[in-house]
């Protein structure tokens, strides 16, 4: 061999390789370093095993071969001749069953992306057999589609030809195995009369033929496991795509690509390339509310859009009206129907799992846990629930959530499940299903709030049933389940089961300084008012009219309001003659004078708040009135008197008082070491303030209780503005206004803002002292006032 380069006429391409890396002075092992493709595959490649490599891998050898245009092309074209089929399997055969791709694909980049990789890895030929990709999903998600696309695009890869093969799984009468063997032998130009009778031998002869050959295969619509392991007879160069509902977990070496629903950028430009995109622009918002009553599902997308597509003059809102009205009645044009999609996987559940996806259409939120499951077909325990939840799962028809442990509908699918469940079942039954559902939500949302009372040395601590280990857990649950809880409190209150509702507000009282949101416990305690009322309980009044005074002046920022409340607690706390619910309404009615700028706090109510709790033997009421007190003193410019008083509070609050420490006994002595922090300051004992806040904003962090963290960092922020450390007041402040901004808090936002402004003058930044001022006076314009 010499240095010139070989012959192009028809040298093939193991030749040609092997005579350019000669001539390029290079061993196999500089060559792989080089190109970045492997030595075995070099190696392969030489010897004639790898006939045909991927364009890709040659492009990548050309570099370190030092290979002009026209050399390059030469090598391309000898891997293209060491493509052609074998005599005796006609290309045609493979060719001609691949159904017509789509012109509008949209959203699927990640998708072909991650299977064109994998048909890369089949180009070296070291694999014993051909890779296996399942493309599973609700229905409609667009797997075929998918596939047919995939089988387009790699014509080049996959040059021994393409076979579609439907398998009808979701058919009354799926294709059988054995029958889907003989189209594959038929295509492969084997004669009828040569077919093996048994289906193994079938299958066998199969793999025969394709071992050398590069076909890519669809095994479109699977049924399950049985139906498909028969008919993976790909060799080393195949790739095999499975579409099906089923996720075919039984099957193995399978990479697998789970389809969700668009995003809405893709879902809006499906529907763009459908419709045209300056219909889409001109009525933007009805777009974006379209896509979203069709759930982002491409089969709705792509029957929505055939709908307008056919309809030019219709505005995108007509089509919007409709299906707010009936969205899978609406959802169909010609044969593509979402209902009649939804139908062929229901019709493959067993009995229980089908009465299972039925009433989960009853779960107020997109996603639940196994128990609120078990709840609904009254299941013995969670592990039989769990078995019916996979079977759906396993079937796309739930999916299962990014939290531990839950699943979630997708939105079309909960509106089939609704309509099937009218359809399916008697009022009766589903009344009865929806009242054990919202019972176990109530019942299992109390015990999680009762995790969050304090040990106050007085109250013993209620038993928490079910267990949820700790507060960690309690509180997790509670997060999650929020939407769901609330629903369910609410639908007890309607239906006048008053009592529960009573007992998971006052479950709820300390936890709501640590989650939740106002609007969340404004309605609680609002609802657990009304109920009180419709028992004719003066004490339950008394106590959640409490609860709403608290959240009206500390959460809502309404003063007058709150006022109000404390004093019609009052008034029912004497009537019921309960000396702590009375101290509680002198704490609330103080706290409330504090935040109005007219209302004047009379120092009398703290001692009467104090005398009141210490009647009632409940020391931990003396104390949160003595920290008031002491605020009040601050406020006033009795710092001595109340550096004293917060020192004895700060000390209760830090005590042990028999039990386990709860969040809430760590939160209350956080918001103490706040307000006495502030009395630091003022007597010039920055070091000592700065430490108190930090302490508090460690406790709340560790407890997640978002209010509290908000105060102790904006309450940071001012102190270290004042000594000067601008770079981290502002990072503090930044933190807290995100944070009052989350949970609701507009008016302490707004503070922030005011806050944070007046840091960007000191620094030098009028923009952004100016940026911080217009936002906080737009909150304050949606509040009713400007700051």
């Amino acid at each position: 061999m010499t240095n010139a380069a070989p012959g192009r006429a028809a040298t093939s391409f193991r030749v040609l390789l092997k005579g350019y890396r000669v001539r390029a002075d290079l061993t196999q092992e500089e060559l792989a370093e080089g190109s970045g493709v492997s030595v075995r595959a070099i190696s392969d490649m030489e010897r004639g095993i790898a006939k045909s490599p991927q364009r890709r891998t040659i492009e990548a050898l050309a570099a370190p071969l030092s290979l002009t245009d026209d050399e390059l092309t030469g090598l391309q074209k000898a891997a293209r001749r060491g493509r052609a089929p074998s005599p005796g399997i006609p290309k045609t055969h493979l060719i001609g069953v691949l159904p017509a791709d789509v012109d509008d694909l949209t959203g699927r980049e990640s998708d072909l992306d991650a299977l064109r990789a994998l048909s890369s890895d089949l180009s070296d030929g070291r694999r014993r057999a051909g890779r296996i990709a399942i493309l599973s999903g609700p229905p409609g998600t667009g797997k075929t589609t998918l596939a047919v696309r995939v089988a387009h695009n790699l014509t080049e890869e996959f040059p021994d030809g393409r076979l579609f093969l439907k398998l009808r799984g979701m058919s009354a009468e799926p294709a059988n195995p054995a029958d889907v063997l003989h189209l594959i032998l038929r295509s492969l130009g084997v004669d009828a009369v040569r077919i093996p009778a048994d289906p193994e031998d079938r299958a066998g002869l199969c793999r025969s033929l394709l071992r050398d050959r590069a076909v890519l295969i669809v095994l479109d619509d699977a049924a399950d496991e049985t139906q498909v392991r028969p008919l993976l007879v790909g060799g080393p160069r195949c790739l095999t795509l499975v579409t099906g509902r089923q996720m075919l977990v039984g099957l193995e070496c399978a990479s697998r690509l789970p389809l969700d629903v668009f995003g809405e950028h893709d879902a809006v430009s499906l529907l763009s390339a459908i419709i045209g995109a300056d219909r889409v622009a001109r009525e933007r918002q009805a777009a974006l509310e379209l896509v979203e009553l069709c759930g982002r599902l491409p089969l709705a997308l792509r029957i929505a859009g055939n709908r307008l597509a056919s309809r030019p003059t219709w505005p995108l809102s007509r089509l919007v009206d409709q299906l707010r009205g009936r969205r899978l009645t609406t959802l169909t044009a010609g044969d593509l129907c979402v209902r009649s999609v939804f139908e062929l996987s229901y019709r493959q559940l067993s009995p229980n799992a089908a009465m299972m996806f039925r009433r989960l259409s009853l779960v107020p939120a997109a996603d639940f846990p196994v128990g609120a499951a078990m709840t609904l077909v009254e299941a013995s325990d969670e592990d039989d629930a769990a078995v019916f939840l996979e079977e759906l799962a396993d079937a796309s028809l739930l999916q299962t959530s990014q939290e531990n442990g839950r699943y979630q509908f997708h939105d079309l699918l909960r509106v089939f499940a609704t309509e099937r469940l009218a359809r399916e079942e008697s009022p009766e039954v589903v009344a009865s299903a929806e009242k054990r559902l919202s019972d176990w939500l109530v019942r299992t949302a109390t015990a999680a709030g009762r995790y969050f009372h304090p040990t106050d040395g007085v109250s013993p601590l209620p038993a928490a049933t079910p267990s949820f280990g700790d507060h960690t857990g309690a509180g997790r649950w509670l997060e999650v389940e929020l939407k769901n809880w609330l629903a369910a409190v609410k639908s007890a209150a309607a239906r006048g089961d008053h009592r529960p509702v009573l007992d998971l507000a006052e479950s709820m009282h300390w936890y709501s300084e640590i989650g939740g949101t106002a609007s969340v416990w404004y309605d609680v305690f609002g609802l657990a008012v009304n109920s009180a009322i419709a028992l004719g309980s003066k004490r339950d009044e008394a106590v959640h009219r409490n609860y709403l005074s608290w959240v009206q002046a500390s959460l809502h920022d309404r003063a007058e309001e709150s006022i109000r409340m404390a004093r019609l607690a009052w008034d029912a706390a004497v009537e019921a003659g309960d000396r702590r619910e009375q101290g509680w309404a002198r704490v609330y009615l103080t706290s409330a004078h504090a935040r109005d700028a007219d209302a004047t706090t009379s120092p009398k109510l703290f001692d009467e708040a104090a005398s009141l709790f210490e009647e009632a033997g409940y020391p931990l009421g003396v104390h949160v009135a003595r920290t008031m007190r002491a605020s009040y003193w601050y406020r006033n410019g009795r710092f001595a008197d109340a550096a004293e008083e917060f020192d004895a509070c700060v000390r209760y609050f830090a005590q042990e008082h028999g039990g386990t420490r709860t969040p809430v006994d760590d939160t209350n002595y956080a918001y103490v070491l706040l307000r006495s922090a502030q009395n630091l300051a003022a007597l010039d004992a920055p070091d000592r303030a700065l430490t108190q806040c930090e302490t508090a904003l460690a406790l709340f962090r560790r407890h997640g209780a978002a209010m509290g963290q908000a105060r102790a960092l904006q309450e940071t922020g001012r102190f270290l503005r004042r000594r000067g450390d601008h770079a981290n007041a502002h990072r503090r402040l930044s933190e807290a206004e995100e944070l009052y901004e989350r949970i609701g808090l507009t008016q302490a936002q707004i503070d922030t803002l005011g806050e944070r402004a007046a840091l960007a003058d000191e620094r030098g930044d009028p923009a952004s002292a100016r940026a911080d001022r217009e936002r906080a006076r737009g909150l304050g314009d949606r509040l009713g006032g400007v700051p």
